[in-house]
């Protein structure tokens, strides 16, 4: 049987060693080779917060619905609604080009932001009843940057994306969620 030899560090300092079978050598090259991956998976679990508690779960969930839905309203009525009152969108407007591009990209943005938002209801079972009715609604809007994009919206569409992002803040509301338009920049509208 081969061995291996340790040097120990005992009290008395009296040189005793201490023999390692290959045994002994195989389970600690195992452990050896397993600690990273476990410091790895502590380092992982550590930087990846989840709540503890269902409470923790329905707050978190009622921030991230507020936010998505404040970024969806403000953009709505930053590049769409507010140009489209001025009459930006209108051929032969100056900046209507600009205008339009804006506005197709705030209606993308808008239609992922609700739906992340009702996305975010989910974890909260008053915000969810409450944004319930409101899905259909936002799958309507999908189709609409397109038409933002191209000069081929009129007031109907315009009105449909206003009455969403109306029912949206009153659902929020009326689940102690209160949502406030938050203008996202150009950049994020297009990253």
């Amino acid at each position: 049987m081969a061995g291996a030899t340790a040097c120990g560090s005992g009290g008395g300092g009296d040189g005793r060693r201490e023999e390692l079978s290959s045994a002994s050598m195989g389970e600690l090259a195992a452990l050896a080779a397993a600690e990273p991956a476990a410091v790895e998976a502590d380092e992982l679990a550590a930087a990846t917060p989840s709540p503890s508690t269902s409470a923790e779960r329905q707050k978190f969930a009622k921030t991230r619905f507020v936010a998505n839905a404040g970024l969806a309203a403000g953009a709505t009525y930053q590049w769409i609604v507010k140009p489209y009152r001025a009459g930006k969108f209108k051929k032969g407007a100056k900046g209507r080009t600009f205008a339009l591009i804006k506005a197709g990209l705030a209606g993308a943005f808008a239609y992922n932001r609700l739906k992340a938002a009702a996305d975010n209801a989910k974890g909260d079972p008053l915000l969810s009843k409450a944004m319930g009715p409101l899905t259909a609604g936002i799958e309507s809007l999908k189709g609409l940057s397109s038409k933002l994009r191209k000069g081929d919206a009129g007031d109907a569409d315009i009105d449909s994306f206003s009455n969403v992002i109306g029912g949206v803040k009153d659902a929020g509301k009326s689940a102690g969620a209160e949502v406030t338009d938050k203008v996202p920049s150009v950049s994020q509208l297009g990253g």
